[in-house]
């Protein structure tokens, strides 16, 4: 979580677990980040930032719901592949780290890199890799706040069974 007062945001959406910083650009999201709980919500900057609300709104009503928005996250060719496998794990479930590592013919800690490294929390939904026999693994390397409650709150919130 972090709280940097000098960073702009688009739009800050509070949710129950948390408030979303949300970044934009260039007609594309660049970023959405878990802010402190005590941060002020803010309205949204432009017609980019309120789509992104109202899919995050649509996807509270409903965790199954798809997002369909534009998105610009830049990292390495092995940080891409990442992503794009936590995009195929669908609401209410969860893949090890080692089974993504598997999947990418990689090993699980850069796998566990890559996920806290994803500038697009929620959307490239990072939260659904666990680590083995049933740990939460990581989350977010942050240095404030409760991270893996929102983990929890999140898969919670996608009806994943904890334990099964």
């Amino acid at each position: 979580m972090t709280s940097d007062k000098k960073t702009s945001y688009a739009a800050k959406l509070r949710i129950p677990c948390a408030v979303l910083g949300i970044r934009t650009a260039q007609g594309a999201v660049t970023g959405i980040e878990y802010l402190s709980k005590s941060e002020r919500a803010q309205a949204p900057v432009d017609a980019l930032a309120a789509r992104v609300v109202e899919q995050i709104e649509s996807y509270l009503a409903d965790p199954h719901f798809a997002f369909t928005l534009p998105l610009a996250h830049p990292g390495t060719a092995f940080q891409q592949r990442v992503r794009a496998e936590l995009t195929r794990i669908p609401a209410g479930e969860s893949r090890t780290y080692g089974e993504i590592a598997r999947a990418l013919h990689t090993a699980p800690r850069a796998v566990g890199g890559a996920c806290g490294g994803n500038p697009i929390a929620l959307v490239v939904p990072c939260h659904r890799v666990v680590g083995a026999r049933g740990s939460l693994g990581g989350f977010m390397q942050a240095d404030e706040g409760d991270p893996l409650a929102i983990k929890r709150w999140l898969l919670a919130h996608e009806g994943y069974r904890f334990g099964a």
